[in-house]
């Protein structure tokens, strides 16, 4: 089993990989940077609007930056079944720079940033079939006009449980699991540590769903995260649950049951592994009838989930 690598991790691979036929560069224009764009959301779907987050990245004699701040124009394209086709035109949309939580805005953009993190998002992108598919964006980058590319596969049905959805009745270990390990509730106990946020790890889904509460779900592993997204995310999460509480309940399903020897946790595997790959963080919001209303995938925008939040009665 593999957990994949979020866009962040990826950057790490992208000097070798700037100038693959997935990533594209500015033949001709004089500039010591080469650019390139990554996917960081994933489990596309094709028939529902659903948001699109892809990574900017230069890399230049001072090593990795993420492009970040402003806005870029994407247009999709439709490569065929197998990636091969002649491209047809798609849907298009303009990308807001979402910042990982915890990390300060660029207050202008798109530009090379040391020490940005963040993707750019596209909210309500449909693509009308499966298949595989092309994104190209566009931006003036610190003034340069460039054209980056990616490509990605889309599915008939979202594999993970998407909006729209009955969520699954899913019992998630809690602080009144028996017989399981504290780091298997939250990896940040691994080594004998205590479990940081007990009031994430008091209901199940499944408790949530039985009593009608609204549930707002985090899947990520803070102490193993591969990303480094899961611990500004659950700070972010933390912080949304004091500010929401009455809101809905706040759950948090660790990953690991057993990092060293590769375990899964059941609620995590049931919810997002598949074909023995599994990307994480998630985060899930479900409502009281226990239909899914909204999911994020790598990173989430802060404000834009508790907007959402606000709209739910309070309890």
């Amino acid at each position: 089993m593999s957990l994949r690598r979020s866009v962040v991790m990826a950057a790490v691979a992208f000097a070798t990989a700037a100038c693959t036929a997935a990533n594209g560069t500015d033949p001709g224009t004089d500039t010591d940077a080469t650019f390139a764009a990554e996917m960081a959301s994933s489990w596309h779907w094709a028939g529902d609007p659903q948001r699109i987050e892809i990574g900017i990245f230069a890399s230049d004699a001072d090593g990795i930056h993420v492009v970040a701040g402003g806005t870029v124009e994407i247009a999709f394209a439709f490569l065929g079944s197998d990636g091969g086709g002649e491209p047809t035109p798609g849907p298009t949309s303009s990308a807001r720079f979402v910042p990982v939580p915890g990390t300060q805005p660029v207050a202008e953009g798109p530009t090379i940033a040391s020490g940005a993190r963040g993707v750019y998002e596209a909210d309500d992108v449909t693509f009308d079939r499966p298949g595989f598919w092309e994104a190209t964006l566009t931006a003036a980058i610190d003034g340069t006009a460039r054209s980056l590319t990616a490509r990605f596969p889309v599915s008939a049905r979202s594999p993970i449980p998407a909006p729209g959805d009955r969520a699954l009745r899913t019992e998630n270990l809690t602080l009144d699991s028996k017989g399981v390990p504290d780091a298997a509730i939250d990896s940040l106990a691994a080594g004998g540590g205590e479990i940081p946020d007990p009031e994430l790890h008091r209901w199940t889904i499944a408790d949530a769903i039985r009593r009608h509460r609204p549930a707002l779900v985090l899947f990520g592993t803070p102490a193993y995260c591969e990303s480094r997204l899961c611990g500004p995310e659950l700070q972010a999460f933390q912080q949304l649950a004091a500010r929401y509480a009455d809101r809905a309940v706040y759950i948090h399903v660790e990953i690991w049951k057993d990092k060293d020897r590769n375990v899964v946790n059941r609620a995590a595997a049931d919810w997002l592994l598949r074909d023995n790959d599994l990307t994480d963080p998630w985060l899930f919001l479900i409502d009281s009838d226990g239909v899914i209303v909204d999911r994020w995938g790598s990173i989430f925008d802060e404000d834009q989930v508790a907007a959402e939040l606000e709209q739910l009665p309070s309890a």
